[in-house]
């Protein structure tokens, strides 16, 4: 049984619930809460299984992985049906630098501790911390709306079938939610998210059906 530690409103956890559902593998839910108990992801016991306290950590036989665009593509490699990625290398080029805004350009500014040092070093408070992420996410958001523009319409970003675009782009979309960025100008991700959330593995890994969901 793979263990999957995460917290249930962060965007990589999300990532990877996404993935394992669709691949149809089982897995165990370990929670880290990343603010209860002065964040339980700095705790010794957990830094112990992955040195950076950060979520989320994959473990499976003895192997324990980090980071999830590693996860991802271990998942990808060692369980290939169903594909994630296309099989053409300009292609899978293509979603991988869809991908990369994501987990490149955007989550690293909405990330937990980025918001707590803006609080703690510059004094913003919530409207602050929300212009801020409306900025970074709305930015970034744009772009791939914009890389979508120069694609053939298809009903998901890269075809007819969900992949890992779609892995990374609905955890965003719910940040984007989370924090009232305007989604309007954005009516191609806007479909690709209203279509995901009637798939059943999409729904399963939402926040609010999580078992540390607050």
């Amino acid at each position: 049984m793979m263990k999957l530690y995460g917290y249930f409103r962060s965007s990589s956890s999300y990532r990877c619930r996404i993935a394992l559902n669709l691949k149809g593998l089982d897995y165990e839910q370990v929670p880290v809460h990343l603010v209860k108990d002065g964040g339980q992801q700095k705790s010794p016991a957990y830094k112990a299984l992955n040195p950076q306290g950060l979520v989320p950590t994959l473990e499976v036989d003895g192997l324990v992985l980090t980071q999830s665009p590693a996860i991802l593509e271990w998942l990808e490699e060692t369980h290939p049906e169903p594909a994630l990625l296309p099989t053409g290398a300009a292609d899978r080029a293509a979603v991988r630098a869809f991908c990369a805004v994501i987990a490149c350009e955007i989550h690293p500014l909405q990330n937990l501790r980025v918001l707590q040092y803006l609080d703690a070093e510059f004094g913003q408070g919530a409207e602050g911390k929300e212009a801020w992420c409306q900025r970074w996410i709305g930015d970034g958001l744009a772009a791939c709306e914009a890389l979508l523009a120069k694609r053939p319409a298809s009903r998901y970003a890269f075809g007819e079938a969900p992949g890992m675009a779609e892995v990374y782009l609905m955890p965003q979309i719910f940040a984007a939610r989370r924090f009232k960025v305007d989604l309007s100008a954005m009516p191609r991700l806007s479909a690709i998210a209203e279509a995901c959330e009637a798939i059943p593995a999409f729904a399963e890994a939402h926040p609010s059906r999580q078992p540390d969901a607050e």
